[in-house]
């Protein structure tokens, strides 16, 4: 132990020690702050941690990051992170609708509990003001978690993420305190115990033929479009955002590029003789121009398909279609199960089942969509 003194007059106390090997210089502090007697007692201190295996140094260095790291996140809020992961993010998600999704959703239920907490410091009880702020129904009030479960577990995932994010960027040390396996799920019910399945208004299947006639009765590119996507079985998006260049006429099929479908697979419909009139009475061909476009140019909104039922009287969604179909499927005909769902573009959740499954069955769909 020596005392070290600069040019300037400064005098500070240093131990040399040797620690794996090398040898290295620590500090024991200023004098005449730090006087003979304590700085002997600290370096007695370190030669002892030294002998015992430990690296002071080291420590002092972790000690140090530490310290920095946390300056650093002092300043930033749960807020800045959230929109930091948001912009690392989007461009590997499916569409601008999947980023505006993430921002309404913690814009009304996670920023009004946690925005200006610095992203160190979200703990538990943060997570559960989230999930347990009270939701009124009529005049009921019932949890988040309970009233809205399935956007409850979505803003929950989401929270996760973007704690998980902060802890890769050094930002915070704890563990995550919105994940699920091994720790919330110890304090809330599942979702599956509590969600309440909310199926889309959907029309029988026995007042399709009246409805149809009266539909083809109505003028207006949204009935045209209406049609079109009950004919199809297709999602309403999937309509309103169809392209010229997407379909072959004389093949009679209508292709949906994948960054359009919400299982991100191209999808391709074979379109029956009536999908086929509809498109016949559309005189706009441009190949890149949509399919039905709105009356001011643009897409149209899925209101307006909405607002078609609604001036011909319908109890039903847009969506209910889908359901009609796949009712008309499984209880007037004897096509299978899986061409059904071919047509639908659903998700195979069985994971076995989609490694097997390759092909597209189009052939096979063309009598059931005629």
């Amino acid at each position: 132990m020596h005392l070290q003194v600069t040019d300037t007059g400064a005098r500070s106390w240093i131990l040399r020690a040797t620690i794996g090997g090398k040898r290295c210089e620590m500090g024991l502090g200023s004098y005449p702050e730090v006087t003979l007697a304590a700085a002997h007692e600290a370096a007695a201190a370190l030669r002892a941690e030294i002998r015992a295996g430990g690296n002071p140094l080291q420590k002092r260095r972790e000690a140090r990051n530490q310290a920095n790291a946390e300056r650093v996140a002092d300043g930033v809020t749960f807020r800045k992170c959230a929109t930091s992961y948001i912009q690392a993010n989007a461009a590997g998600w499916a569409n601008a609708k999947h980023k505006a999704k993430w921002e309404s959703s913690l814009a009304n239920w996670v920023y009004p509990h946690v925005a200006d907490v610095s992203v160190r410091d979200v703990a538990l009880s943060h997570v559960l003001a989230v999930l347990e702020q009270p939701v009124t129904d009529g005049q009921e009030s019932r949890t988040f978690w309970v009233a809205r479960t399935e956007t409850a577990s979505r803003v929950r995932g989401r929270i996760e993420s973007i704690l998980d994010w902060a802890a890769a960027r050094g930002l915070r040390t704890q563990d995550n305190p919105a994940r699920w396996r091994g720790h919330l799920d110890k304090l809330m019910p599942k979702p599956s115990k509590v969600a309440t399945v909310e199926h889309h208004k959907a029309l029988p299947v026995s007042e399709m033929p009246a409805f149809m006639k009266a539909l083809r009765a109505c003028t207006g590119t949204g009935a045209l479009a209406l049609e079109f996507a009950i004919l199809t079985a297709a999602r309403s998006g999937e309509v309103r955002g169809a392209t010229w260049g997407e379909f072959d006429l004389e093949a009679k099929v209508w292709t949906i590029p994948a960054e359009r479908m919400k299982a991100g697979r191209e999808h391709a419909v074979p379109l029956c003789e009536a999908a086929l009139a509809v498109l016949g009475r559309l005189h706009e061909r441009e190949p890149g121009g949509l399919v039905f476009p709105a009356p001011r140019g643009g897409m149209l909104s899925d209101m307006t398909l909405t607002a078609v039922l609604r001036r011909l009287g319908v109890d039903a969604t847009v969506h209910g279609f889908r359901s009609t179909f796949r009712d008309w499927c499984g209880d007037h005909t004897n096509y299978p199960r899986d061409l059904a769902e071919m047509a639908l573009a659903h998700t195979i959740k069985d994971k076995a089942e989609a490694a097997y499954r390759r092909g597209d069955m189009l052939a096979r769909r063309v009598p059931m969509m005629e």
